[in-house]
């Protein structure tokens, strides 16, 4: 997907994971000016919010850090610790659609409530700031672990709102979620962002990184890391607690 233009800036949303700082190295060609925001939101670990702070500055972008308390919500094992997060399971791309959805169908306990809706809000209010006519989001609907808030109609919705609900968007500076990502595999994504240039040894995706950001190797984000890297022909550079 190419947008570059160059008179408009963008928000883009930076975990510090694989997918989110692709995005990040992808809008910073794209557009004008980038500002990147991340979440404290009382996840399980931190050690990704760190390397997003190292990428944003590698990166040279403006980055704002939001604080807010998904955790006290609960129903998700990525905020409350009393739950398990499972291992992760090997997904083949070499199944058809319909056993892939098969695959995909139960949404695992890793999902967050609501939580690529309150991480957009925020994003929609930083772009009226900002003056950006796009907010960039690494969902993808290829290798992921099924989420429903990742789905290309999902976002078409969200989208749709945000031009409704923004004096931004009624007075005809039309807002754009962009999701460079959506319709590319794990390896895909990974050849993308070694063409921007991106250092996949400063990214943390695992949902049981310990706190020097080591990555646990079987949990879902994990398995579809390590599959990602195997498949796109690149040496894995991630850290791991232990070799796998």
């Amino acid at each position: 997907m190419t947008i570059h233009d160059q008179t408009q800036n963008a928000v883009v949303l930076l975990s510090g994971g694989l997918d989110s700082v692709t995005c990040l190295y992808w809008a910073k060609k794209q557009f004008n000016k980038v500002t990147a925001i991340s979440f404290n939101y009382g996840q399980r670990h931190n050690s990704e919010l760190q390397t997003a702070i190292a990428n944003a500055k590698q990166a040279d972008v403006a980055h704002r850090i939001i604080d807010i308390d998904i955790a006290q919500l609960g129903g998700s094992s990525l905020t409350d610790h009393s739950m398990i997060v499972p291992d992760g399971k090997v997904n083949n791309s070499s199944l058809d659609s319909n056993e892939q959805n098969t695959l995909n169908s139960d949404i695992p306990n890793t999902y967050v409530p609501a939580r690529n809706t309150i991480f957009l809000s925020y994003a929609l209010a930083v772009a009226e700031v900002t003056k950006a006519n796009h907010i960039v989001i690494g969902v993808s609907s290829v290798d992921y672990s099924g989420y429903p808030d990742c789905r290309p109609e999902y976002i078409e919705a969200f989208e749709k709102m945000a031009n409704l609900a923004t004096k931004f968007g009624v007075t005809g500076h039309k807002l754009h979620i962009q999701t460079p990502l959506q319709q590319l595999s794990k390896a895909e994504t990974i050849q993308l962002g070694i063409s921007l240039g991106v250092d996949y040894s400063l990214t943390t995706s695992c949902y049981r990184a310990d706190e020097s950001g080591k990555a646990c190797g079987k949990c879902d984000s994990c398995v579809l890391r390590k599959q990602g890297f195997k498949q796109a022909g690149v040496d894995d550079p991630t850290h791991y607690q232990s070799r796998p």
